[in-house]
């Protein structure tokens, strides 16, 4: 380190040079310290306002849950749990790590279901976990009262943490291998300059670096606009009390969690921590209206926002009604507007990293989010997949403080409320729209929001207002879905997807630069269009484009809603400044319709100009054109087997156009569609897709294309039962062994049951297709196996993925 710390009148004074400053001394900060420091990296100063743990870290419940909604989540916490069980042995600090198991309970028939769901997942991560009934749930937790409990899960690797002596204990772990951990020193300043952060400015000096980590908790968005960063995360108070001694309560007895009734409990000192989340959340104060200083400060008791808790609790552990409260902790935390915590690269500068927003699971993810983000920062990636955690996936809109306050008050609540597949968020809205909202509104759409935007998902009768309701089975809104995918079948389907990211790519080295971030050079006349998944540098994917070339040097992409910011900085990224080329995104500058279906092709003949019909069919490209009054672009798309066009138009245009394809379409049986319906085609298809089955972590091996060997090969499935409606994430198992789970999931009218892609693993590797072709098969649904064909046809557009 250049210029090592001195202690000068009892003080540590900074030094002038580091290679990373790490900003916040609560457990995030320290894990990313002590693993930096084991990849080697020693050279790092670990800046704290206050005192370690003194934000956030200290008044956490300290809970190791390992079952998350994700693998990803699952993974970091599994490998927290065995980090917390070993650090004391390593650094001789005591963590309070102690493995206690935990029981989660059902009171409820769909919380049951949920249960089996989630032990069905469990197998898939390597987690063990085991379905209990009530009597064996009361053996485990004597205290709780068990008749209406139905089931519940039991999972002996759970644990908890002190979180203040875990703190300690890493970030002694972290000065034992060399990095310099200075408290009482506050940042005042960033300095930016040519996109990379240079230093940074305390009250107490200057250290200049060569990259900047923030991980300061509530504090992290105020920090974050120091350098232009944009961390969408928002401070909520959150609850729990601390009971006196209660008779029956041991060291050893295992968490409880009892989500219908909103609460959890572990043991203290004898008595009891209960806490929860209240389905509907208080906020506290926007990011940039925190106290500077809150070291081991709490907020006001509010009773009344916890007395549902107070009710659950008592209902379900009688002993607390005659127990005494010794305290009740009310201490904010932060949240983020989709529920996942917030890693890795800033898109705003190069080399500010961040690590916050825990969304109240800190001690559960701080040790593997540390470890990711200190691979981050080290090899410029993780060694997992983290994408639903990479910062990169918000957008603008996501940093909105009036957005985050309104997101907050729902996200907190969600953490114990019913985790229905396909569950979507209900704040924060409408925000985006597409320039025809009001004509889908009209046919009767039922939205849901994607990326903020306001995404017709199915379509009611016209003038209603259908809602979206949530099963595991079969709901009313699927029928409409069916019908909209036969329409694609049999007439014509019209579906608005304007909500997805678009971007400009133009100037003369445009398709040298397409050809570096493909998969394979993209050749196209003026009008042409492919789409086009993206190389990562591990030899998988790092994401689809669709992509027009609609000028000679001028070319139109799209993607994905959620992933304009990620998709913006990548092709940044592999972007030479010789090439001479510029990218904008025009997302919301364009509206995008496509029709699908055998008579899409007659509906467009009747809007192109008498001469101009579209040919021999979606094999060739129309391009530019009029239909009717617009200017537009009409280039094939397809879905499997079924043929359409994908119609890209300037908004001022989009209304007109619309309402020409519906006027024109009426006598076609034209249907509008919604994305229920197109995800259900793409998975009865068999086309895997960005986000679902194409990760940097899956090669075109793995999807059955050329290259060397694997261990795992895509497979597409349908359930032998019908009526069965698949989700993803649900285990398949191979002559009786598991071996994978599903990615997607759908029901598909074209077979009338569930249909599915997962992976399909080998450990001794898979030469060829035989080994996958040559098994039999079952998809487990909460417990229940469930035959399923292979299907080898119908695998779509895979060759040009390749």
């Amino acid at each position: 380190m250049t210029g090592q710390p001195q202690r000068v009148d009892g003080e540590t004074t900074l030094p002038s040079r580091a290679t990373t400053v790490i900003i916040g001394g609560g457990v995030m900060g320290v894990s990313t310290a002590y693993h930096l420091a084991e990849l080697g990296h020693t050279d790092v100063v670990l800046l704290e306002q206050g005192q370690l743990s003194c934000g956030t870290t200290w008044h956490a419940a300290g809970l190791v849950g390992q079952l998350r909604s994700s693998p990803a989540l699952t993974g970091l916490i599994t490998y927290s749990a065995g980090l917390y069980a070993n650090l004391e042995a390593e650094t001789g600090q005591d963590t309070g790590w102690r493995s206690c198991g935990s029981v989660q309970v059902a009171r409820t028939p769909e919380r049951m279901e949920v249960l089996r769901r989630t032990v069905s997942r469990a197998a898939t991560s390597g987690v063990a976990a085991e379905l209990i009934g009530p009597r064996e749930a009361g053996r485990l937790w004597p205290l709780m009262r068990t008749d209406d409990v139905l089931g519940a899960v039991w999972v002996p690797g759970d644990g908890r943490a002190n979180p203040s002596d875990l703190t300690a204990a890493l970030a002694r772990g972290a000065r034992q291998r060399g990095v310099h951990i200075i408290e009482r020193t506050r940042v005042e300043a960033l300095d930016v300059r040519q996109g990379r952060a240079r230093a940074v400015r305390t009250d107490r000096g200057v250290i200049a670096c060569d990259t900047v980590v923030i991980c300061a908790g509530q504090w992290s968005k105020y920090l974050g606009r120091m350098a232009g960063v944009a961390v969408p995360l928002h401070s909520a108070e959150h609850f729990y009390a601390v009971t006196e001694q209660i008779d029956g309560v041991t060291s050893d007895l295992p968490v409880l969690r009892d989500p219908d009734g909103y609460v959890y409990f572990k043991e203290e000192t004898g008595g009891l921590v209960m806490g929860g989340f209240e389905p509907t959340a208080k906020p506290w104060l926007g990011p940039f209206d925190l106290p500077r200083q809150f070291e081991f400060r709490l907020l006001p008791e509010d009773l009344d926002q916890v007395a549902v808790l107070f009710d659950n609790a008592h209902h379900r552990v009688p002993a607390m009604s005659n127990a005494g409260i010794r305290m009740i902790y009310n201490g904010p935390e932060s949240f983020t507007p989709d529920g996942n915590p917030i890693l890795g690269r800033a898109p705003e500068v190069a080399n500010i990293f961040v690590g916050a927003g825990f969304n109240s699971a800190g001690i559960a993810l701080s040790g593997g989010s540390g470890r990711a983000l200190a691979e981050w920062i080290v090899a410029g990636r993780p060694q997992a997949d983290l994408a639903i955690l990479d910062i990169r996936r918000f957008s603008a809109h996501d940093d909105n403080e009036r957005y985050l306050r309104t997101r907050v008050i729902e996200t907190l609540g969600l953490h114990y409320a019913m985790p229905w597949p396909n569950r979507r968020y209900e704040s924060a809205r409408p925000l985006r729209r597409s320039p025809v909202h009001h004509l889908t509104e009209q046919a009767g759409a039922c939205f849901v929001s994607e990326a903020g935007w306001e995404v017709p998902y199915f379509y009611g009768e016209p003038d209603s207002s259908p809602e979206l309701t949530y099963s595991f089975g079969p709901e009313p809104w699927i029928a409409a879905s069916v019908e909209e995918q036969r329409a694609a079948h049999e007439g014509v389907a019209l579906f608005d997807q304007s909500a997805r990211a678009t971007f400009v790519l133009s100037g003369p080295g445009s398709r040298a630069v397409l050809a570096r971030l493909g998969r394979r050079d993209v050749v196209l006349d003026v009008g042409g269009s492919a789409r086009v998944a993206l190389r990562a540098d591990t030899g998988g994917y790092a994401g689809e484009l669709s992509i027009l070339r609609y000028e000679e040097s001028r070319y139109l992409l799209t993607a994905a809603a959620g992933e304009a910011t990620r998709l913006r900085c990548h092709i940044q990224e592999h972007t030479e400044l010789a090439e001479r080329t510029a990218l904008v995104e025009t997302s919301g500058g364009y509206a995008t319709f496509t029709l699908l279906g055998p008579r899409s092709e007659t509906l467009l003949s009747r809007l192109l100009p008498r001469g101009r019909g579209a040919g021999s069919g979606p094999a060739t490209p129309v391009g530019r054109c009029e239909l009717g009054m617009v200017p537009a672009w009409a280039t094939p798309v397809s879905v499997g087997d079924l043929d359409g066009w994908q119609l890209v138009v300037s908004t001022e245009f989009a209304v007109t156009l619309y309402e020409s394809l519906v006027e024109a379409g009426a006598a076609l049986g034209l249907r509008p569609a919604g994305q229920a319906a197109w995800s259900a085609l793409r998975v009865a298809a068999g086309e895997p897709a960005w986000g679902h089955e194409l990760s940097r972590d899956v090669t075109p091996a793995d999807i059955g294309g050329p290259g060397p060997g694997t261990r795992r090969r895509l497979a597409h499935f349908h359930l032998l039962t019908p009526g069965i409606v698949l989700w993803g994430g649900e285990p398949v198992r191979r002559d009786g062994k598991l071996v994978g789970h599903l990615s997607s999931g759908a029901f598909a009218a074209s077979v009338g049951t569930g249909v599915g892609l997962g992976f399909v693993s080998n450990a001794h590797g898979i030469a060829d297709e035989a080994f996958v072709l040559d098994g039999t098969y079952d998809i487990e649904i909460g417990g229940v196996r469930y035959p399923a064909a292979l299907v080898k046809e119908g695998r779509g557009q895979y060759a040009e993925l390749r």
